[in-house]
C-alpha cells in the first residue's frame, strides 16, 4: 500500500450568537476546522482533523509515495516540520485513522485496547453568573455526568472562587468538579500578567477546601520547577501540559514531577504517535494522562481513541457548555455527533479506524480552501 494523495480543506463554521470563550476577550463569531485525508493506491482512505494546520502546507511530498505504516518515520516527519511552521498532527490521525481501516481495527484496539469507553468531563467554555453555572452544573448531572469543569477568568479570582462555591451548594458531591485556571497560555495580544507561585498557592489552598478534584494551568506552561513546587505544597492534583507541544517538554516536566495530570492533546501536541510515548512516559511514573480535547469532534475522538486504550484516569475531556458550546457546533463537520450515554459515558463502537462519518452537506457549505497534492 502507498499514499498517493493528501487532501487539505478548510471550514469555517459561522456562529450566532457568538461563543464568548473564557479565554478570548473577543466573542468567536466564527469556528474554524480542518479535514485531512490521505488517499492510498488501495482505495482506502484515511481523515483526521485539528485547528487550520497552517504549518503543514507545502511538505506533502515528504509522504506521497511512502506506505502509511511506516508511522514512527512519518511521525519523525511531522514533528520536524512542527518545529518550523505550527500544528500540524492532524495528518498522525489521518494515518491511524488509516491503518486501522487498512487491518479493519479500531484505532483504540491497535493501541491497546484497554477500554473501549471512558467518562466523560463536560468541560464549560465560557464565564457566567455563579447561579447560571450552578443551574448547568444539575442538568449535567441530569444527563449523567460524574464531573465537570470550570474556568476561571474574571478579572478578580475571588468572584472565580464564588462561582464554584454556588456550584458546590448547589450540587453538593453528586458532581467532581474540576478548574482551569488558564495561566498556561495567552492570546496573540494578552500582555497582562499571569499568576505567580504564591497567588496559584493561595488558589489552590481554596480550591482543595471545596473538595476540587484538579486545578489546571495554574502556572505559564514553561514553568516547570513552579509547577513542581505547587505540587509539592498543596494536596489539589495539578494539571496541564496542553500546550507543551514537544516531546523534551514533557520529559522535563515528568523528570521534576511537576504535574500529577499530563494533558497533551493528539490533535495539537504529538498525535496519536508521540503523546503515546508522553502518556506511556508519564503513567510509568503514576501521573495520569487525560488529554486536552478541545478541537472538533474529531479531535475530542481521536484523543478518546489513545485514553482509552492507555490511560489511567478515569475521565475523558468533553468540550460542552450549551447553549454556547454546543454538540452541533463543536462536531459541526461530523455527521453523528458525539454525545455521553445516560451513565457519562463516551463510548467507542468496533468500526474500523477512528470510526469517523463525515456530514457531506456541512462541508460542501462551510468550505472555504482546498489544498490538494497528489503524485506528479
Amino acid at each position: 500500500m502507498k499514499i498517493t494523495a493528501i487532501d487539505i480543506k478548510h471550514y469555517l463554521l459561522p456562529l450566532d450568537p457568538p461563543f464568548k470563550a473564557a479565554w478570548d476577550p473577543n466573542p468567536r463569531k466564527k469556528f474554524a476546522s480542518t479535514i485531512v485525508k490521505v488517499h492510498t493506491d488501495e482505495g482506502i482512505t484515511g481523515i483526521g482533523s485539528g485547528d487550520l494546520m497552517t504549518g503543514f502546507e507545502g511538505h506533502e511530498h515528504l509522504f506521497i509515495g511512502k506506505d502509511p505504516f511506516e508511522i514512527e518515520r512519518h511521525a519523525q516527519v511531522i514533528y520536524n516540520i512542527d518545529f518550523h511552521y505550527g500544528r500540524c498532527w492532524s495528518l498522525d490521525l489521518a494515518l491511524w485513522d488509516l491503518m486501522g481501516k487498512a487491518t479493519g481495527q479500531p484505532v483504540y484496539k491497535l493501541l491497546g485496547g484497554r477500554s473501549n469507553k471512558l467518562l466523560a468531563y463536560a468541560s464549560n467554555g465560557e464565564i457566567v453568573e455563579p447561579e447560571v453555572r450552578a443551574e448547568r452544573a444539575q442538568l449535567f448531572i441530569e444527563q449523567g455526568f460524574k464531573a465537570m469543569k470550570i474556568r476561571f477568568h474574571h478579572a478578580d479570582v475571588r468572584d472565580d472562587i464564588k462561582v464554584v462555591e454556588e456550584v458546590r451548594k448547589a450540587v453538593g458531591n453528586k458532581i467532581e468538579i474540576m478548574i482551569d485556571a488558564n495561566q498556561g497560555w495567552k492570546m496573540p495580544w494578552d500582555t497582562e500578567g499571569t499568576w505567580d507561585l504564591k497567588k496559584a498557592y493561595q488558589v489552590a489552598k481554596e480550591l482543595e477546601q471545596l473538595g476540587v478534584f484538579w486545578l489546571e494551568e495554574p502556572l505559564p506552561h514553561h514553568d516547570f520547577r513552579g509547577l513542581a513546587k505547587l505540587r509539592e505544597m498543596t494536596g489539589i492534583r495539578i494539571a496541564g501540559g496542553e500546550m507543551n507541544r514537544r516531546l523534551h517538554d514533557f520529559v522535563e516536566l515528568n523528570r521534576l514531577g511537576a504535574l500529577d495530570v499530563y494533558q497533551p492533546d493528539v490533535a495539537l501536541s504529538g498525535g496519536i504517535t508521540y503523546t503515546k510515548k508522553i502518556a506511556d512516559l508519564v503513567q510509568a511514573d503514576g501521573a495520569w494522562f487525560s488529554p486536552h480535547t478541545w478541537t472538533n469532534g474529531i479531535g475530542v475522538l481521536a484523543n478518546l481513541h489513545l485514553a482509552a486504550a492507555v490511560s489511567h484516569c478515569p475521565y475523558l475531556e468533553f468540550p460542552y457548555d450549551p447553549p454556547s458550546w454546543s454538540d452541533d457546533r463543536r462536531d459541526f463537520v461530523m455527521a453523528n455527533k458525539l454525545k455521553v450515554d445516560s451513565d457519562g459515558y463516551l463510548n467507542l463502537s468496533d468500526a474500523p479506524g477512528l470510526g469517523i462519518e463525515l456530514d457531506e452537506e456541512a462541508l460542501e457549505r462551510y468550505a472555504y480552501k482546498h489544498v490538494y497534492v497528489g503524485e506528479s
